[in-house]
């Protein structure tokens, strides 16, 4: 796998063409439901795997993640493209996060 996008896309092809027994095919079959509790599940991990030292698992724990969202989006329709459009039209907005006011708690 060489990149994000490959692997969503390999992901779309599973669900278009199921390979009977695999991972991906399990998660398609169970729905919206599951992969949402493997979303979650894998983001505990990976919040887990950050406050732990070295760096394995915490790759490791977020390869899941990623993974999984990205059955997430698959399942939803949501493309690749448009994530990544979102992400384009934050590009050089992150400095204008600094001069928000502070959320105070109620």
């Amino acid at each position: 796998m060489q990149n994000m996008e490959e692997l969503y896309e390999m992901i779309a092809e599973r669900q278009k063409n199921p390979k009977k027994g695999s991972y991906t095919d399990y998660l398609f079959t169970k729905g919206l439901d599951k992969i949402l509790k493997k979303v979650g599940e894998e983001s505990t991990e990976v919040i887990v795997a950050a406050k732990n030292p070295g760096d394995d698992e915490l790759v490791y724990e977020t390869a899941d993640l990623l993974y999984h969202v990205l059955v997430l989006l698959v399942e939803r329709g949501v493309s690749f493209d448009q994530i990544k459009t979102e992400l384009a039209k934050r590009e050089g907005k992150m400095s204008d996060y600094k001069d928000r006011p502070e959320i105070k708690n109620l």
